[in-house]
């Protein structure tokens, strides 16, 4: 069954391509207001793709951005597909080498790639995943399993609609399993199943002392100076190996598995131009942890800036009044956002002397995922997409977050699949954005082969 699917993915993709550039020539900005009605015409445009296939298509308002949602096939298995439909903005749009919704196709060193603003995020991952339905609805006139398809119009403006939604539509959207297409391969040749998501923890720190500035020859060493406290607080939050010193912190933090291990020791990762491709030498995180094993599996604690005095041109020899810190935590495993929250603002408060105050403001306490690869639909995807790529898929980490993973997992109590097929190099929300022809080529064939194993 799968055979003719392939074929058909294969003598198609002209058109494809060219729906592709129909979408993206859609400026479905959703942070910006007067680009409300273009996210409405996305939306529609793909209601109507969606119901020319067959589809049971409709598009859903919301206090932003419409919400759509598909249904079709039948079977045991239900599998929901999420993706988004709105892109970043453009700016500053003179750094762009062509108008960024007139997308083209353009040769490279690397072969042709698709340009355009949304062409990787998310609207070509996001219909590779279409695509796919399409082949296999055009060959066998039916697709291989129960599927719903969800596309978002809010993720690159915070997703402010997402939740509500979502619990208010519980029984359209509750599968066995969701997919989403909004990662990216390992590197050209290896594709990956990110199956754990970082969770996020931000606070800002801020350190009062005096009640104004202060002439540092007429009061230093008087008077207590806020940035001494706030960096001395800063540096006692790790200790000289590298870990978080928040009591409580570790906490519900897993040691990855052995075949885990071997999976990503068999990546051939190179740590060392990982670190030299950002001017860096030396590997700054745990003692004994490596670089991929730091950025998936491991919590962290980062300053992200520090503001206090005078930081102009010049020089001005002044005690500020305050000082301010932004501190994130990115959290793995069973780690506890907001008890972590608690110890740390109580370690600080500890550290703060007499004559000094200290004011916290949080943004933002999101766990981490973790999918669970028991889960035979795991490795009969690996497996699926080992047979389309020349090198073996793997379990993988991500380093940042990717919060509709999360809500999938507490709103609707499924797991979720995150497979992508973009690049580094694909510069999302960045001028000159792109994706990879052979990307969104392989993307379309290794969806078909997921649904067939998944079926």
């Amino acid at each position: 069954m799968l055979d003719p699917v392939l074929a058909r993915i294969d003598a198609d993709m002209p058109q494809a391509i060219q729906r592709l550039l129909a979408l993206l020539r859609i400026p479905s900005i959703s942070t910006d207001r007067v680009h409300a009605p273009d996210c409405e015409a996305a939306a529609d445009w793909l209601v109507q793709d969606l119901t020319d296939m067959g589809f049971q298509a409709a598009k859903h308002p919301t206090e932003g951005r419409p919400m759509v949602v598909g249904k079709g096939g039948d079977g045991e298995r239900h599998l929901l597909f999420y993706g988004h439909y709105d892109v970043q903005p453009v700016d500053p749009l003179h750094l762009w080498n062509r108008p960024p919704f007139l997308p083209e196709v353009e040769e490279t060193s690397n072969g042709p790639v698709i340009r355009g603003r949304g062409a990787s995020d998310d609207k070509g991952q996001l219909m590779t995943f279409v695509e796919a339905c399409r082949a296999w609805i055009a060959v066998h006139h039916r697709l291989p399993a129960r599927i719903t398809l969800f596309f978002e119009g809010e993720e690159e403006s915070g997703s402010p609609s997402l939740r509500p939604f979502m619990e208010a539509n519980r029984d359209l959207l509750t599968a066995d399993l969701a997919l989403i297409c909004d990662t990216d391969l390992f590197d050209r040749d290896t594709p990956a199943i990110t199956t754990m998501l970082r969770g996020l923890l931000g606070e800002e720190v801020t350190i009062t002392g005096p009640r104004m500035d202060l002439h540092s020859g007429m009061y230093g060493g008087a008077a207590i100076n806020p940035i001494r406290v706030l960096t001395r607080i800063l540096s006692s939050l790790h200790d000289g190996n590298g870990r978080v010193t928040v009591p409580g912190f570790y906490d519900g933090v897993p040691e990855i598995t052995p075949g885990l291990r071997a999976q990503w020791d068999g990546l051939g990762f190179d740590e060392a131009g990982f670190l030299r491709d950002v001017g860096l030498s030396v590997p700054a995180g745990e003692a004994g942890r490596g670089v991929l094993e730091s950025i998936w599996a491991r919590p962290t604690c980062e300053f992200n800036g520090i503001s206090g005095g005078y930081a102009g041109d010049g020089f001005k020899t002044v005690l500020p009044s305050k000082a301010t810190a932004k501190v994130s935590f990115r959290l793995v495993g069973q780690q506890d956002p907001l008890r972590i929250r608690e110890s740390f603002r109580e370690m600080v408060r500890a550290m703060v002397p007499a004559d000094c105050q200290v004011e916290f403001h949080g943004h933002g306490a999101s766990p981490a995922s973790v999918m669970s690869t028991a889960d035979p639909a795991f490795e009969k995807a690996r497996a699926a997409l080992s047979e389309e790529w020349p090198r073996p898929a793997a379990f993988t980490g991500s380093g940042g977050s990717i919060p509709i993973a999360g809500y999938f997992k507490t709103i609707l109590g499924m797991d979720s699949m995150l497979i992508g097929y973009a690049m580094d190099d694909d510069l999302i929300h960045s001028p000159n954005e792109k994706y990879d022809v052979r990307s969104f080529h392989k993307g379309i064939r290794s969806w078909a082969r997921i649904l067939a194993a998944l079926a």
